[in-house]
């Protein structure tokens, strides 16, 4: 069995399978111990009831299925929301050590559109906790991890999978893998942005591609959430986030000319509103002229007392002294929207995320369902432990009922040839400028607020970068294969681009985190899903109805003294 991905949802999809007694090796392009899900500061969801007895996994449905704007699947929601507390079971069980109150129950906190306190955290460290937990179980099982491999192609014969191929980033060598099932688990696409929380090698849109090139579709690839604060000094680090629990904690927000201006969009909740509101409202007064010269606001958090900083956001404060030598008690943070998390993905079954692929299944955020049009803060966390599990089991069970799998000389030799012509490539296009131009067209046509003329426009400047991609030059050196892999990566974002920029064309609404300045009204013919693939375009898919036990409960859900992670 192979895994694609060692972030939370590759390992523990990877756990699941070495618990069964399958064999399994898990491949990552990042070390295991810095992958993505190590980012996460917040905390995981999960109707526990530990501090709020009335909880229950009904009410955690329905406040994800209405922070969707009714684009989440409801079978999906069912299934992570009733299997959140096996979710943080597992973890237990594998010796994560979460904030307790003093009698020993799990600790949990209110986070925004949450009606009851249900996320479980780690200081403000969740995501390391559990990367790191995960990183132990794995390392006692002895599940074998390949670190630094860069996959180029899952290997299909007839519609099913029958591997994966590969290069070694730092000498190049190549890999073949054969394995009965592959479980994509490398994340989403949101540093086809300019702007964004992920790192220079990660969320490259690699899902995306794999998928499609292996024959699956992509699920409202269009729906990308911006997270409000995202520095935007130094150049190499913008993006990164400044933890929405700075406004939790009493944090404002004003615009280059001193203006509060939340009381102009969300009066009542002001910094407090939802991350989709406070992510418009900045990106409007930027717009306008009303920003930093820069292209920010200022988040200021320098009238709290000392030490409720230190206590409540040491992260942000050591990020900001480290990346800009910024003392966050005494002056403010100059911000802006930034993309953060890819809320469409590749197209699964609710049941046991399967693809159109047999074979192949794909999970966390490179896959799609849950989070619909607005990702309710520490959903994310919970869906890769609920789905880890059920699709490592439906993986074995795949691999357990084949009786021969066929392979294919022909896609071998197809993969073999992809990487030696871009080894051979020796144009005066360069790759990583071309990859500068993807993510300038997707900010300057795909952001936080889109229309017409800039998504066609968007669609044009596309197709002459990927005219232009037909004479780069790739040239690996004594460092190592980065090259290749940034040639690999700008296919991907062009891919990941391309399906984003149609998708967001044909959703003629604004709905949650899509808004489209001609259309701003949300529209019932569109809730719908939109299926994208490079053969058939964009299709529209219903979703099931809203079973009434979780209908009955969604409601406007107050955000009053409520982190907004």
């Amino acid at each position: 069995m192979l895994v694609i991905g060692t972030g939370g949802a590759g390992l523990r999809a990877s756990v699941e399978l070495a618990e069964a007694g399958v064999d399994v090796l898990a491949v990552g392009k990042r070390p295991k111990d810095d992958a993505h899900t190590s980012l996460a500061a917040g905390g995981i969801n999960a109707a526990l009831a530990t501090m709020d007895p009335e909880d229950s996994w009904q009410q955690h449905a329905a406040d994800t299925l209405k922070e969707s704007y009714l684009l989440g699947d409801p079978r999906t929601t069912e299934i992570v929301t009733r299997g959140a507390a096996r979710g943080i079971d597992d973890l237990e069980r594998y010796g994560m050590a979460f904030a307790r109150e003093q009698d020993g129950r799990i600790s949990q906190r209110f986070f925004g559109a949450h009606k009851f306190r249900r996320t479980a955290f780690a200081g403000d460290y969740t995501g390391l906790e559990i990367q790191r937990t995960l990183v132990r179980r794995a390392e006692q099982l002895r599940i074998p991890v390949l670190e630094g491999v860069y996959i180029t192609r899952i290997l299909t014969h007839e519609g099913a999978v029958f591997g994966a191929y590969g290069f070694d980033l730092r000498d190049g060598t190549r890999y073949r893998v054969h394995a009965d099932a592959v479980i994509l688990a490398a994340g989403g696409h949101t540093r086809i942005w300019r702007r964004t929380s992920s790192r220079r090698d990660e969320n490259t849109g690699d899902s995306f591609r794999l998928a499609v090139e292996a024959g699956a579709r992509l699920r409202d690839p269009e729906l990308v959430q911006f997270h409000p604060s995202g520095i935007i000094e130094p150049e190499n680090a913008a993006g990164t986030l400044v933890s929405e629990a700075a406004r939790g904690e009493g944090g404002i927000l004003r615009n280059a000319l001193g203006e509060r201006y939340m009381s102009r969009y969300d009066p009542e909740r002001m910094e407090l509103s939802t991350r989709d509101r406070v992510a418009l409202a900045s990106y409007t007064e930027i717009k306008e002229g009303r920003g930093t010269e820069n292209g920010g606001v200022w988040l200021d958090v320098s009238h709290l007392p000392r030490q409720t900083v230190m206590d409540r956001l040491p992260r942000v404060y050591q990020t900001l002294l480290d990346l800009q030598m910024l003392d966050i008690t005494r002056d403010p943070i100059e911000v802006a929207p930034t993309a953060h998390y890819s809320m469409g993905g590749v197209w699964v079954r609710p049941e046991d995320h399967s693809t159109d692929v047999r074979g192949l299944y794909a999970i966390g955020e490179a896959s799609s369902g849950l989070h619909g049009a607005n990702r309710l803060g520490g959903n994310s966390l919970i869906e890769l432990l609920v789905y880890g599990r059920i699709t490592g089991r439906a993986a074995a069970a795949y691999s357990e009922s084949l009786t021969a799998q066929p392979r294919s000389a022909a896609a071998v030799a197809e993969a073999r040839a992809e990487v030696d012509e871009l080894l051979a490539a020796d144009g005066p296009e360069n790759v990583r400028a071309l990859q500068r131009a993807v993510r300038n067209t997707m900010t300057e046509h795909a952001g936080v607020v889109r229309d017409e003329e800039g998504l066609r426009t968007g669609l044009a400047e596309l197709a002459v970068i990927e005219k232009r991609m037909e004479d780069v030059g790739v040239h690996p050196d004594i460092a190592g294969f980065q090259d290749l892999a940034h040639a690999f990566d700008l296919k991907a974002a062009v891919l990941a681009a391309r399906a984003t920029l149609e998708a967001a064309l044909e959703r003629r609404e604004t709905r949650g985190c899509h808004n489209r300045s001609d259309h701003p009204d949300m529209k019932e013919e569109l809730r719908v899903n939109l299926v994208w693939s490079p053969a058939t375009g964009i299709t529209r898919e219903s979703i099931p109805p809203v079973p009434e036990e979780i209908a009955s409960l969604m409601e406007e859900v107050p955000t009053d003294g409520k982190l907004q992670e």
